[in-house]
């Protein structure tokens, strides 16, 4: 069950990074200029946060398997549609009815996973979740300009049929059947007050990722977000029936992963993002050998797996997660040394490096964030974690963004690689704070997890 969930999983992180080096032949197709595809993007990044925090009421109102099975058939469907669009205006609706999909198939498939998994197995199932985030953003672009060099761009979307139709069937048969709670009324105020916020603190972060974007609409959208999703968390707090409990915000355990955890993950999310511009403008890469060079992380990322569990069982969550997320934050910084006549072999160690450490904190934040919440409040703590991680991953790019811009303004026109380098300066320190707050657990936190799979 849990292999099956992470490859519906690996579909949604893919064709959130797949078509980005496709966007020139699809701009083409469409008769537009490549700059209009970004609202393809967006499009579906504001959906995702939009309808990831009803997905947990959903799963609970109509049973997380017959939601999980939906959500991959309309993930596909969007998926053939987005292939089939003529025209731009299609391809955006195409890809909200797909963002649609996605929002519910990631929460409801890890919560389908969680309620099925003994705390002794916890570990070992979180790692396999882990992977695709890990691994879709940088196997996406390299993959995309291989579609578009030798198939059509449409074949990025005609990938996902066969294999969304196999996990449709798989879905159907492996997960447990669930009574719905008929009796679960629908929190419309607590809705539109959190798929609001989200949806401007996700389009703040689309404007600010964009150059040609200005800041005072960013600026706003930003505002409003955070005034919205504050009068969201004070009706969840109120209201007799929440679309979502905050309860498990109370948990240290889950609280850490929420955030220290997104910062993080904004932290990685901005590697992918500065580092084959750097190649490319600083260096004079081309786009595929740039993109080529993010394959030493996921060199890393395989290489940490196998040894996650031990490594988790002998020194304990709260020193893993200080000790690695310094490593992490180390090799993020490393990046800023990086010259045009640098060592391949060096650029490459630092990025293995920096694989092996996204990969063990990953899983670590994954796995202690559910490892003290009780089994009643799971869907509330899965939607809350789900909400988190995408808008700290949106976020990733836009921090980013904002170092580059920030580097640009400090370093001038001489190098074009220096406000690169200041960038990967500024992006470590964001990573280095959230280490602050991991130090903030107890010794033995996550424990007993742990013990429990030593024990099995």
């Amino acid at each position: 069950m849990a292999l099956l969930v992470a490859g519906t999983f690996f579909m949604e992180n893919l064709d959130a990074t797949v078509i980005a080096p496709a966007l020139p032949a699809m701009a083409r197709s469409f008769s537009v200029q490549p700059v209009e595809l970004n609202t393809g993007i967006s499009a579906y990044m504001l959906t995702l946060g939009v309808f990831i925090p009803v997905s947990g009421w959903i799963a609970e109102r109509f049973g997380a398997r017959r939601v999980f099975a939906l959500a991959i058939a309309l993930f596909t469907l969007a998926s053939l549609l987005c292939g089939l669009a003529a025209t731009l205006p299609q391809f955006v609706a195409a890809r909200i009815l797909q963002g649609m999909g996605g929002a519910l198939m990631v929460p409801v498939g890890r919560l389908v996973v969680l309620r099925a998994t003994p705390k002794e197995r916890l570990i070992a199932a979180i790692a396999t979740l882990t992977w695709p985030a890990l691994v879709a953003p940088v196997l996406g672009p390299p993959l995309g300009g291989l579609i578009v060099d030798h198939l059509d761009w449409r074949w990025i979307f005609y990938l996902n049929l066969p294999l969304g139709v196999i996990a449709c069937w798989l879905a159907l048969r492996l997960v447990p059947e669930t009574p719905g709670q008929r009796d679960r009324a629908f929190d419309w105020p607590g809705f539109l007050l959190t798929g609001a916020a989200l949806f401007c603190l996700m389009l703040a972060a689309e404007w600010l990722a964009q150059p040609e974007a200005g800041w005072n609409g960013a600026a706003a959208a930003g505002l409003l977000g955070a005034a919205l999703l504050a009068l969201g968390l004070r009706h969840l707090k109120r209201a007799p029936q929440p679309m979502l409990h905050l309860a498990p915000l109370r948990v240290r355990t889950f609280a850490v992963t929420i955030w220290g955890g997104s910062l993080f993950r904004m932290g990685v999310s901005a590697i992918p993002f500065l580092l084959p511009l750097m190649l490319q403008i600083g260096f004079g890469y081309d786009s595929f050998h740039a993109g080529l060079m993010l394959m030493a992380v996921f060199a890393g990322n395989l290489a940490m797996k196998p040894m996650t569990t031990r490594v988790l069982r002998r020194w304990g969550f709260r020193r893993v997660l200080v000790v690695n997320g310094l490593i992490n934050a180390a090799a993020i910084a490393a990046c800023a040394s990086f010259t045009a006549d640098m060592s391949i072999a060096y650029a490459c160690a630092v990025l293995f490096i920096s694989g092996l450490s996204r990969s063990m904190q990953f899983t670590a934040l994954n796995t202690i964030a559910f490892a003290d919440v009780e089994q009643r409040l799971m869907p509330s703590a899965n939607t809350l974690f789900s909400t988190g991680f995408q808008l700290a991953i949106g976020l990733g790019i836009t921090v980013g963004a904002i170092a580059w811009r920030l580097g640009e303004a400090v370093s001038g026109a001489a190098d074009p690689a220096a406000p690169f380098r200041i960038a990967f300066v500024i992006v470590a320190g964001v990573a280095l704070l959230g280490v602050l707050d991991c130090m903030r657990l107890a010794r033995d936190a996550g424990d007993h997890v742990a013990r429990a799979d030593v024990r099995r």
